[in-house]
């Protein structure tokens, strides 16, 4: 019995030491979801960032036609890793608003004459309420609406060219 209480602290080192080791080869899913999807669009009016394009308003969601609401930033790297594919996109027929998140005319200017620009709307929010009222965590995210302005489903972080195809997806099967 005596030998056995020996070695008692050393199988104990080891277990938590596994449990320890065991977290760490695989953390858990710190992904922030929204909890928006499968509801309406929360109330957005957001006044237009640029001159030469309209802000936001939750009644633009609801024509009939799906569509995707990115938010962004001028200052987001993985925004500017994004840009292609949200160009693909749109050249695809898709149709793109975007709330640009605590940002600048001059800046958002600047990062669409640099990386192309596929939205129609651009609506400004400075303080990021429209953002925490999405449920988005960071940028990018993007939301895909259907035609009667309901979140069917959230990207989280940037969209790669393997994820167009399932945007295509969603996007044909919500009309």
């Amino acid at each position: 019995m005596r030998r056995v209480l020996i070695w008692a602290p050393l199988v104990l080192f080891a277990l938590v030491f596994g449990l320890v080791a065991s977290g760490l080869v695989t953390p858990a899913d710190r992904t922030v979801r929204s909890a928006m999807v499968g509801k309406p669009l929360p109330g957005l009016d957001l006044k237009p960032l640029l001159a030469s394009k309209p802000g936001i308003a939750t009644a633009d969601f609801a024509k009939g036609k799906p569509r995707l609401l990115n938010v962004f930033g001028s200052w987001c790297i993985p925004c500017i890793a994004e840009a292609p594919q949200l160009l693909a996109l749109k050249r695809a027929g898709v149709e793109i608003d975007a709330i640009a998140i605590r940002d600048t005319p001059e800046a958002v200017q600047a990062f669409l004459a640099r990386n192309g620009d596929p939205y129609a709307r651009i609506g400004d929010d400075p303080t990021g309420k429209a953002q925490i009222a999405l449920g988005s965590s960071g940028v990018p995210e993007t939301f895909l609406i259907d035609g009667q302005g309901r979140i069917i489903d959230q990207h989280i972080g940037d969209i790669r060219a393997e994820d167009v195809p399932a945007i295509l997806r969603k996007l044909e099967a919500a009309k």
